[in-house]
């Protein structure tokens, strides 16, 4: 891969980031709601300030957040600060900052997607391969089936059902939660097991979700494959099934599985974070869910930029990364 070509798809990650920065900034400005004076406004009703110490307040407050600048100062000032992943102070948990705010909920987040991201993928690919296969065994090749069945029900969906059957009417599984109320976090087995009890349920709310689809893809590039010279001709040769199954078979069909994957991407973090909500997990869905309801737009900007930037990086990688899984593949 020649020197254009990198610096041609990196331009164009930048051009991503920069064109979902400027629509999330100016999509909150068009709410005619002020934040930072409903903010005071809670407190002016409990704390027994009077309306001339708050509009002091709100006055000091807009200034230090930079929204009594004209709009296009505040763009110019709000690019800077994305490139210095600063996205100012949180309106809701002030002073506490957006960006400390993002840092407590992304290990939540970061954990149950990489476990049911591998797991949906890899369970599915197989299912799906197998699925395909016609000298796999028809009680294996069967097992596929329900996944598929399941295609059709969105994580979301799958959230709650599994939330009400498992967790409600039969009560094997907490209902929700990180940990248990009155556990402190230490590094012990007792809240390890006690922490995967409670991550079980959105777990397989978003590997039942996502099963299916990976499945059925798999297994139409499995049927695709079949009818392929070089499968023909490993046949011919006289190799085992296993072999030609693995070398042939799998590895030529997973291909296109990768590529999936990427554009997956956003639909599995979309996907995640609202199933964070359903269970109330301390990840970055309930951190946008509250600052959506806060109308806290600075830690609105830092969770939406974050997710771009992750899943246009993750792109960016896997467009480096496929050249070297397909060697047929030629950037040009």
């Amino acid at each position: 891969m020649n020197l254009k070509i990198v610096v041609k798809r990196l331009l164009f990650f930048v051009l991503v980031v920069w064109a979902a920065s400027t629509i999330v900034f100016f999509i909150p400005r068009l709410s005619s709601r002020n934040a930072i004076r409903e903010r005071f406004g809670e407190l002016a009703r409990t704390g027994g300030f009077s309306p001339g110490d708050i509009e002091k307040m709100i006055a000091s407050m807009q200034q230090q957040f930079g929204l009594d600048r004209p709009l296009l100062e505040q763009y110019w000032q709000y690019l800077g600060n994305i490139v210095r992943l600063d996205f100012g102070y949180s309106l809701s948990k002030y002073p506490t900052t957006a960006t400390e705010v993002i840092a407590q909920a992304l290990p939540w987040t970061i954990g149950l997607l990489l476990v049911t991201t591998v797991l949906s993928f890899v369970i599915g690919t197989l299912l799906g391969a197998v699925a395909a296969w016609p000298k796999a065994p028809g009680w294996l090749r069967s097992l596929a089936t329900p996944f598929i069945l399941l295609t059709g029900v969105p994580p979301v969906i799958m959230g709650i059902l599994l939330l009400f059957f498992i967790g409600f009417r039969l009560k094997w599984l907490p209902l929700g939660g990180a940990y248990s109320a009155g556990i402190v976090p230490t590094w012990s087995w007792s809240f390890f097991f006690d922490l995967m009890e409670h991550q079980i349920l959105p777990a397989l709310a978003l590997i039942f979700g996502s099963v299916g689809g990976w499945v059925l893809s798999m297994r139409g590039m499995g049927i695709t494959i079949q009818g392929e010279d070089y499968v023909n001709f490993a046949e011919h040769k006289g190799l085992t099934g296993r072999r030609i199954f693995r070398d042939y078979y799998l590895r030529n069909a997973l291909l296109p599985q990768v590529t999936g994957l990427a554009l997956a991407l956003g639909t599995v973090v979309t996907s995640a974070v609202i199933v964070e909500g359903i269970f109330g997990l301390p990840g970055i869905g309930t951190a946008l869910n509250l600052a959506i309801r806060a109308n806290d737009f600075p830690v609105i900007y830092g969770i939406v930029i974050f997710i771009t930037i992750a899943i246009a990086a993750l792109m960016t990688i896997l467009e480096f990364v496929y050249p070297l899984l397909d060697p047929r593949i030629r950037a040009n």
